[in-house]
């Protein structure tokens, strides 16, 4: 299939002002990939780099985007930001994602996901230019019970360790925004928010990941230190959330009534997997893997158990994961065995897989690809 005679999210974010706060980071770069291929004209937010290396600086989007170094935590420089900008969409990921540095930092991580959220939506309601703003938070926004039940939209929020509460206090400012302001017939901002979790993907090197602790240690020929084998989740491929993200802003666009509506997205329920299984799938790709296990600390817990219920998305969005648990992994070892063994330019890696990716979702009829024959 030629993903040239495709159109994607109905071709909405062509010559269209899109703003990624956190562009740098590890889904914001895939995400400035995947709309430099839908010819937006992108605009990203950071004040850094968070990673060495850096899948942002690897593919060197700085050189094919406009890029704005600045801090989310202050409301002066973000309301500049997007009354200078005017953007038409604004994807906010810029966040502290890890909830073991939550633990050591947690003044930083309620700053930046609590207050810099509501940073953006102040900015864009003083703004008040017609703007559709997906607000990335967290599938870690949910009070997690551990039931074997996937979380649904209208469960409980809250979390025990300071990420997911600063997540869930996230949440609670969007809505607060979305029904306070932004559902006036004054107000030309709508807003909705998107839930996901356990992302894996060529790119990411942060601390404390078991994807990229794995390929880290293993180009290395060490063996990785893993912490919990038992720990289930959603594994589920960078570029499945982001297809959910793109389509929510077209459907928001399309449809004021998604104003203040949260969504999950995440592979279905039956489609979760140990860390002890995710590393074996890992280790059928990656020659002479290895791992050692060793226990974590108790003062910093991290739930052995959650789960996503995507029906909403499935049923309002019409989205629904594209790749399996074997194509999920097999997609991302490959990107690091192109960076670590062949030394392949990174942009074309990515750029390649978005298209694998697309090319995949035309033959399974995804709601966001249209053919063009």
């Amino acid at each position: 299939m030629n993903t040239n005679n495709l159109s994607l999210f109905g071709d909405i974010y062509r010559n269209k002002k899109v703003l990624i706060t956190g562009n740098t980071g590890f889904k914001g770069s895939w995400l400035s990939i995947w709309l430099l291929m839908l010819d937006a004209r992108i605009y990203g937010l950071s004040n850094d780099i968070p990673t060495q290396p850096s899948h942002f600086s690897g593919a060197r989007i700085k050189d094919r985007i406009t890029y704005i170094e600045k801090d989310i935590r202050f409301l002066k420089d973000v309301r500049q930001v997007i009354e200078e900008i005017k953007p038409d969409f604004v994807f906010h990921l810029a966040a502290q994602s890890l909830v073991r540095l939550s633990y050591s930092n947690p003044v930083l991580t309620i700053e930046t996901n609590v207050l810099g959220t509501m940073n953006v939506l102040e900015a864009l309601r003083q703004a008040n230019h017609p703007c559709c703003a997906v607000i990335i938070t967290s599938d870690k926004c949910y009070d997690n019970i551990e039931w074997v039940w996937g979380y649904r939209e209208t469960d409980a929020l809250g979390g025990r360790d300071p990420y997911s509460a600063s997540k869930g206090a996230a949440e609670l400012v969007v809505k607060t925004y979305a029904n306070s302001f932004f559902n006036r017939p004054e107000s030309k901002v709508k807003v909705a928010s998107a839930r996901a979790g356990n992302v894996i993907g060529g790119g990411d090197w942060a601390v404390d990941r078991i994807v990229p602790d794995c390929m880290k240690a293993w180009s290395s020929g060490k063996p990785v230190k893993v912490r919990n084998l038992n720990a289930t989740r959603p594994w589920q491929h960078v570029l499945e959330p982001l297809s959910g993200y793109l389509l929510l802003g077209q459907r928001l666009y399309e449809n004021p009534e998604l104003n203040g509506e949260p969504f999950n997205f995440g592979p279905s329920d039956n489609r979760v997997y140990t860390v002890g299984e995710l590393i074996a799938q890992m280790q059928k790709n990656w020659r002479g893997a290895e791992i050692d296990v060793s226990p974590p600390e108790e003062t910093e817990r991290e739930s052995t158990l959650l789960k996503l219920c995507c029906d909403k998305a499935l049923h309002i969005l019409k989205w629904q994961a594209n790749l399996d648990f074997g194509e999920t992994v097999g997609f991302t070892v490959d990107w690091y065995r192109r960076f670590y063994e062949q030394k392949e330019d990174v942009f074309s890696t990515s750029f390649g897989q978005i298209e694998e990716y697309v090319r995949l979702a035309g033959s399974r009829n995804r709601a966001w690809v249209k053919s063009n024959d």
